[in-house]
Formats: structure tokens, sequence, C-alpha cells
């Protein structure tokens, strides 16, 4: 999963993804809520919340509904990643926006992600890490996107979220984030039941087959990428560290 990423210049998406962003601004570093660009199709693009708004929510922030001792009450939404299982899932808010084939391309020059170490020994805080491509291209990372009105104002405000995918196989992408613990020993659960999340950085070639082609098409689209793809590094030089791969 990814909750912080550095955004790619408007003229440069111009440019790669033959398309022309709306005048809207958007900071360099995007972080959950805020708004960042995505393209949806040739041609077509937006800059929009990173959090996925879902159809019929009461809010722009994304919210759903808990029942406590009979008591309904809204409570706020994680929705700037959306686990590939989810996409298929009835009970999921993303279900409907990926049967209506509303697929982004998420350009990105970087993306953050959280190492804590070797499984065995995990250190006490996590090394920010940040990761370009090796040819030094921004990334095309896989997404869905959604249109929300505001029901006071009439206002439509886009949204996206980021796909994620399990990573356990990658020897670089399953080294991030905090180790999973089993909920009742605590113990740090083995690798072969850990649930490592990762996002889904597309190649040039698979770009027209993610926006427009068939759900199946696109489910194809969604593996681990190449090892060879990465360039990473720690966002503090100062904290390098070895990763053992």
């Amino acid at each position: 999963m990814c909750n912080l990423y550095e955004s790619t210049p408007r003229d440069k998406i111009n440019l790669r993804h033959l398309v022309k962003l709306p005048e809207k601004p958007y900071p360099v570093t995007i972080a959950p809520l805020k708004p960042g660009p995505f393209v949806k199709a040739a041609g077509a693009s937006d800059v929009g919340q990173w959090g996925l708004i879902p159809d019929g929510s009461p809010s722009q922030r994304p919210m759903r509904t808990v029942r406590t001792a009979g008591v309904a009450k809204l409570v706020p939404m994680s929705t700037n990643n959306t686990r590939q299982d989810k996409l298929t899932n009835r009970f999921s808010i993303a279900a409907p926006i990926w049967a209506r084939g509303q697929r982004c391309l998420i350009p990105a020059n970087t993306f953050q992600e959280p190492y804590w170490g070797p499984l065995e020994s995990p250190f006490a805080k996590s090394i920010a890490r940040h990761f370009r491509r090796a040819d030094g291209q921004p990334w095309a990372l896989a997404g869905i996107w959604n249109d929300w009105t505001d029901a006071e104002t009439g206002e439509v405000v886009g949204s996206y979220s980021m796909i994620t995918q399990n990573c356990d196989a990658h020897p670089l992408l399953r080294l991030m984030h905090r180790p999973e613990v089993d909920p009742k020993t605590k113990a740090i659960l083995p690798a072969d039941q850990q649930d490592k999340r990762a996002v889904v950085p597309l190649e040039e070639r698979d770009w027209d087959a993610w926006l427009h082609g068939t759900i199946d098409q696109a489910a194809a689209l969604i593996q681990l990428p190449a090892l060879e793809v990465f360039l990473d590094s720690p966002t503090d030089p100062e904290k390098q560290v070895a990763l053992l791969l």
C-alpha cells in the first residue's frame, strides 16, 4: 500500500500521456485526501481527491456507517488504496466502479513505503524509502476513479484510488511495511503467512489495455513488476541500510 507519493509535473504528464490536465492546482507531495492528477482515458484526465469517494457518500470525505449498541454512526474510511480482491467483492465500495470500467493511470515521480527491517528482528521504527523508476520516467500506477456530486452545492468532485496487490513473492516490495503478527500471541507470522501489499506499476505498452480493454484484460495486468524497474533509497540519506534481497 502507499500513503504518500511525489506527483509528476503537469507538463510532463500532458506530454507523456497525450492529455491536457484541467487547470487545477495540486501539491508536489500528495497525501490521502489531497488533490492529485489521474489519467482516465486517451484525452481525458482530472485532478481530484486521492481517496475514492464512493457512490452515495454523504460527504466528500469517504465515510461508512458503523452500528454500536444499535446506534448508527458515520466514521471515516481509508480509500486511497484498494485491495485487488475488493474489486470484485460485491460488498466493496470499489466493486461497482470496477464493473463500470472506471480505471485510471496515476502519474507519480516516486512513491513511498516504510521499511521495518528483517522479519526476524524488525526495527523499533520504520525507515521511509522512496521508489522511482530506474529509467528516469515517472510511474504510471494502476487505479480506479469516480465522480461524486455534492448534494448541497451540485459540485462534481473527482477522486481516485491506487490498486494494491499481494507482494509476498517480490524480493524488494515484500520487505516493506510492518511485519504482521498473530493477533493472539503477538508473535511475528512466518513469511508464508504474511500479506504484504504494494501498488501496481504499469508499463507504457499496457496503458491502452488498462484504460480501454475489457475487465478481464485489465485484471490480467495486475502483476508484480520486475525488480529491475526499481531504484529505491531512503528519504533521509543518513538512514541508509542494506536491504537483504
